[in-house]
Order: structure tokens, then C-alpha cells, then sequence
């Protein structure tokens, strides 16, 4: 009996503690490992997340820039200064407004852009020479303050959200309107939060920014095209600064630098010390349907 239980092995107590701690540096190794991974992953769905949605509304933008002064041959409606292809109201952004979004955007905010173009309506059931009705279609991009509330500050963020409008022009009241008839139209619709900035800057066919002054600025709340121009336009440059919604950078200064986003219009360059990620997405539209002689104003009358 005793020869059969001699040759039975065991562990010993230090032997057991040796396995525990190795296990224990194993299991720490790969949740180290796990967190850079998933660390890393976030970073990059985060970027791509906000790259998407700015590049999903400048789509947009680009799109309707493109149809800007548009219409049909027999196209006859009787317009006035409301028609103007594309109007552009400067504002100054928050560049130079501190740390604070001021809620008067009167003084401070996103460029404002209305775009209107022609279209028509076809009636199959009309008579024929009824069949088609010639109209105007009216699209405006305009900010306003966020009331989104920032997780991880519990404050509002500092930023915008970019609000859209398609209003149809109303022969009856001679104005454009969001009819509540016809569902492809409203006054007023969020399309993006979290905007830092959003800048229009109209070019002309030599490629020089039309009513900007010597240094290239813009006052605040100026219309361009100023009157006599509203035809000059051959380019929009369109510039978006979206944020992320969360922290993406582990310190508030990156390599101990402020972090600056460099704007398409002078005096509205950011400068932040947070951890949060910007991305600046910019293009050029061409308003390839403004410029035609015989849409040009005559009489204070806008032909499109």
C-alpha cells in the first residue's frame, strides 16, 4: 500500500502561486491588449462617423449649388430680388468669440445660403397645353446655437446644428412658402449637429472672391452677391467644421500645442485645447447654371 500512494504526484502551495501569477500577467497582458484594440477601433469609427455625416450634408449642398439659376425654356414667371440664384449671408463664426457661443447670431454664427432654381410640374390629366406648370423651388442652409448637452461636461456644447428649408414659390402671395400641401416642402428641418463652423465663399470667373475686401474678408452680415453681382458667381467654395461627440484625444493638448483648424475665411480659424476630434471637409461647387446672358437682372427684375 504505501509502495501506491508513493507514486502519486501533487502541487505544492508555491507551485500553485507561481501558476496564479503568470495567469494573472497573462490575463493582464491581453486585456492590456484588448483596451489599445478597442481603443484604437473607436478612434476610427469616430472619425469615420463624423467625416460621413459632413460629407453627407456638403453632398447636399454641392448638389443644389449645381442647380442654382436653373430653368425651363418657356419658364415665364415674373420674379423679383427674391429669385437670385444664390445669396449669401457672412457671419463671423465663433473664431472670435472666445470660449462661448453667443446665443445673439446676429453677431456671431454660420454663413447663411439660399439657393433657388426652376422646375416643373407635368399633369397628365390636364389639357395639353395645360399639362405643365412652371415653378420655383427655394433652398436655404442657415445654424443655429446647439442645445445639445455635452455627457461629459453636463454644458451646452460649444457649436451649431445646421437647420434646411425647401419652399416653393406661391403665384397667389408672389413669395416662397413651405405649403402644407405638398410634403417634399418645409420651414424649417435639422439636417446636422455638432457643426463648429460652415463657410460659403462665392467666386468669380477669374477666381477672386467677389465683394471681399483687400485682404479677402467679409463683414458681418454682409449679402453677396451685392447688387449688379448676382451673376458673377461661376464657384462656391464650401467649407464644414464638424466636431466629434465625444473625447477622442487622452489629453488636452496634443504634443503640448493648441490644436488650430485653419477656416476658408479669414478671422474664423479655431483654437481649442479639448479632446475633442474636428475634421474640416471643403469643396468647390460650380454654379454651372448662373451666368447666362439673358437671365441677368434687367429693370430690378431677376430673370432666372
Amino acid at each position: 500500500m504505501k509502495k501506491k500512494f508513493s507514486k502519486i504526484s501533487g502541487l505544492t502551495l508555491i507551485e500553485i502561486l507561481i501558476a496564479i501569477v503568470i495567469s494573472s500577467l497573462m490575463m493582464a497582458a491581453m486585456f492590456t491588449s484588448y483596451s489599445v484594440v478597442n481603443s484604437t477601433y473607436r478612434q476610427v469609427t469616430d472619425r469615420a462617423k463624423i467625416s460621413q455625416a459632413g460629407r453627407d450634408l456638403v453632398g447636399q449642398i454641392l448638389r443644389e449649388v449645381r442647380m442654382a439659376g436653373y430653368k425651363y425654356f418657356n419658364d415665364n414667371i415674373a420674379a423679383d430680388e427674391s429669385h437670385v440664384p444664390i445669396k449669401i449671408t457672412k457671419r463671423k463664426g465663433f473664431g472670435d468669440a472666445g470660449t462661448k457661443v453667443p446665443k445673439e447670431f446676429e453677431e456671431v454664427g454660420c454663413d447663411t445660403l439660399e439657393i433657388v432654381y426652376g422646375s416643373v410640374d407635368y399633369d397628365s390629366d390636364a389639357d395639353e397645353d395645360k399639362r405643365y406648370t412652371y415653378t420655383r423651388y427655394k433652398i436655404k442652409y442657415w445654424c443655429e446655437a446647439s442645445a445639445k448637452i455635452d455627457p461629459f461636461t453636463d454644458k451646452e456644447i460649444k457649436g451649431f446644428k445646421v437647420l434646411k428649408a425647401r419652399e416653393k414659390w406661391d403665384s397667389s402671395t408672389s413669395k416662397f412658402s413651405a405649403l402644407s400641401t405638398d410634403d417634399t416642402l418645409f420651414d424649417r428641418e435639422e439636417v446636422l449637429d455638432f457643426v463648429q463652423d460652415m463657410v460659403f465663399v462665392p467666386l468669380d470667373e477669374n477666381g477672386k472672391r467677389i465683394d471681399a475686401d483687400s485682404s479677402g474678408k467679409y463683414t458681418n452680415a454682409q449679402v453677396v452677391p451685392s447688387s449688379g453681382k448676382e451673376y458673377d458667381v461661376r464657384t462656391v467654395d464650401i467649407g464644414l467644421i464638424v466636431r466629434s461627440t465625444r473625447p477622442f484625444y487622452r489629453d488636452d493638448k496634443r504634443s503640448g500645442a493648441i490644436r488650430k483648424i485653419i477656416s476658408l475665411t479669414s478671422g474664423r480659424d479655431i483654437s481649442v485645447e479639448d479632446k475633442f476630434l474636428r475634421d474640416i471637409i471643403t469643396v468647390t461647387a460650380n454654379a454651372r447654371n448662373v451666368g447666362i446672358d439673358q437671365w441677368k437682372i434687367k429693370k430690378k427684375k431677376v430673370l432666372l
